[in-house]
């Protein structure tokens, strides 16, 4: 089995703050995560292996976003000060 049979997906955006290396703005950008959510039971064909990973595994964000363009000057903005991934 796959890891994304584990969980269930939603698409959520949340805010951040970030600085423009260009023209050193500071704006709020809208940043898109997944949130990955922990079913609440495994699906029936599983092996024993899935079962351990399954009883390991946790609830976890992954940022999509990985380059943004500045508001201001239009330049490429990487998102290099937040985590690509955050465990709940």
């Amino acid at each position: 089995m796959e890891e994304r049979d584990f969980f269930t997906e939603k698409d959520e955006v949340k805010q951040a703050q970030l600085n423009c290396p260009s023209c050193h703005t500071m704006e709020t950008y809208d940043i898109r995560w997944r949130r990955r959510t922990k079913k609440k039971s495994l699906p029936p064909h599983a092996s024993e292996e899935d079962r351990m990973r399954f009883a390991k595994a946790r609830d976890y964000l992954v940022r999509v976003d990985d380059v943004l363009s500045c508001k201001r000057c239009r330049k490429r903005l990487e998102i290099t000060s937040l985590q690509s991934v955050i465990l709940l």
